[in-house]
């Protein structure tokens, strides 16, 4: 998987290429720590990510959680085949999912 991380002012933008599952995932959880603490918003990117596993989503709630009281996380750019799983789950009760 291959993360690309962009900084604009409160916000952070992480790009997610590839298949995030439970070798992939520690990745994330690395980059995520390495965000600066006073981001007001953090926008996943997952327009080239082609799958995710439940550790994948485990990464995703706990960034939810850290959000809380803060500021907001957004999933941005869900393809079907991770919206379904994201539906299935319900995780799409929780998160904030934006596709533009």
């Amino acid at each position: 998987m291959e993360i690309n991380k962009i900084l604009n002012d409160k916000t952070c933008t992480i790009e997610l290429t590839g298949r995030l599952d439970t070798l992939t995932s520690p990745q994330l959880e690395e980059a995520l720590k390495e965000v600066p603490a006073d981001i007001e918003k953090l926008v996943l990117d997952l327009k080239a990510l082609e799958y995710v596993s439940s550790a994948g989503l485990r990464v995703f709630l706990n960034a939810q959680k850290s959000m809380a009281g803060k500021g907001e996380m957004i999933l941005r750019h869900v393809n079907e085949e991770i919206m379904e799983v994201l539906s299935m789950t319900g995780f799409t009760q929780i998160l904030t999912i934006e596709n533009e």
